[in-house]
């Protein structure tokens, strides 16, 4: 069973509707400061689609409960400027099957991932995030958006280090899963923008690849060798010696799947 619920910032019910294993809810109100959507499933693995602008993508429930504010204020800027407007609003969840979770894909893609603690996966932070702004933080990289040339807001939502040299970003999967190669996608709006011309990957299973980096804003496919693992993080990232001192991320994807053991 799969039941999705809309509250408001006292704890109030605005709508609920409840399926075996496809969700569908419409929320006819206009979004205020503190609104949330609950999402509690008896499976872990669901495909949700949590507003209309937003892209459908898979999230890990490690509890069964998922816990979304409806995002506010400047927060909105790394989103599609018509997100969360209007009267009505869709929100969508279904159990993932076994062949999909068991199948190799981009492990990392989730859309709805937030910034801030969450209780649901895949997710990413970081130890910078530029001038600590929505539109340069690090759950723009896992959002399935690649639109790498220019800087901003959206579609051009990136991970920004300001400048920092010891910047990292770390991806949580919530669970263990195997993985064998990584693409990281470059923000190039040059030359406002500088690039990486290599880092390293660390996974949480004691591994760690480094890589090289070209000036392109296109996908650059990098062999991981397959690992089971809970996390990576990219780290030691050495700039270019363009004169900006602006690289930035624009998407990360892991490709893998999940182990049996965590299927639901």
């Amino acid at each position: 069973m799969i039941t999705i619920t809309a509250k408001n910032a006292a704890g109030d019910v605005l709508a609920q509707t409840s399926h075996a294993c496809e969700t569908l809810l419409r929320i006819d109100r206009i979004y205020e400061d503190g609104d949330l959507i609950e999402i509690i499933s008896d499976d872990k693995h669901l495909i949700v689609q949590m507003d209309a602008t937003i892209l459908p993508g898979e999230v890990y429930l490690p509890e069964g409960r998922m816990t979304w504010r409806i995002p506010a204020g400047e927060h909105r800027l790394a989103y599609c400027p018509v997100a969360f407007q209007g009267p009505r609003h869709i929100v969508t969840a279904r159990a993932m099957t076994a062949g999909e979770t068991a199948a190799r894909r981009n492990i990392a893609c989730n859309p709805s991932d937030l910034r801030g603690e969450t209780d649901f996966f895949p997710h990413c932070t970081a130890n910078v995030e530029t001038r600590n702004e929505a539109c340069f933080c690090a759950r723009n990289v896992i959002d399935g958006m690649r639109h790498s040339d220019y800087h901003g807001e959206w579609p051009f939502q990136s991970w920004g280090i300001g400048a920092r040299e010891d910047a990292w970003c770390l991806l949580d999967f919530g669970r263990e899963v195997e993985i064998d190669e990584m693409a990281l996608t470059l923000r190039a709006d040059f030359p406002h923008d500088a690039y990486w011309v290599s880092g390293h990957v660390v996974l949480s299973d004691g591994a760690e690849v480094a890589y090289d980096l070209e000036k392109t804003g296109e996908r650059q496919f990098i062999a991981l060798g397959r690992h089971t693992v809970r996390w990576l993080r990219l780290e030691r990232m050495q700039k270019s010696d363009d004169p900006s001192a602006f690289p930035a991320l624009i998407e990360w994807e892991v490709f893998g799947r999940d182990t049996t053991a965590f299927h639901s």
